[in-house]
């Protein structure tokens, strides 16, 4: 399991239990986040192609409504390559015979390759299997 895996399924788990009363926890969930952001930055992720497009269309997670104009979309990214594969077992049983193939990236770089696209809200993590996201804005290295 990646270091990033581990850090959401905590995240998760303290944000179930969460009890705003707690300052100890806000603070813990805050930090907690503070370190996903950073583990984002530099993680490698698996992301997922339609390989039956002529560009190999990068597979996005569009949340917009029908009647909205804009399509607002995440990129899901997996912290594995079996959990990229448990995706693609969905994708196909939802969306029929299309071709899926994997490639590396830097979540860094992919944030960048969509930064200039306004309707791009950020990553959604190990999805569907998984329903966290992480907002575009929020990758950063505080290193830079």
């Amino acid at each position: 399991m990646s270091e990033l895996k581990q850090l959401i399924d905590e995240y998760i788990e303290l944000e179930d239990n969460f009890n705003e009363e707690n300052n100890e926890e806000a603070e813990k969930l805050h930090e907690l986040g503070h370190e996903i952001d950073h583990a984002v930055y530099h993680e490698e992720f698996t992301i997922i192609y339609n390989a039956d497009t002529e560009d190999e269309e990068v597979v996005a997670l569009i949340i917009s409504d029908e009647e909205d104009d804009a399509e607002e979309f995440f990129i899901p990214v997996y912290t594995s390559q079996e959990e990229a594969e448990k995706a693609i077992e969905s994708f196909t049983t939802e969306y029929g015979g299309n071709n899926f193939a994997m490639d590396k990236a830097n979540g860094n770089a992919i944030v960048q390759a969509y930064a200039d696209d306004e309707e791009f809200l950020g990553l959604a993590v190990n999805a569907p299997q998984c329903d966290f996201v992480i907002f575009a804005e929020s990758v950063h290295d505080c290193s830079e």
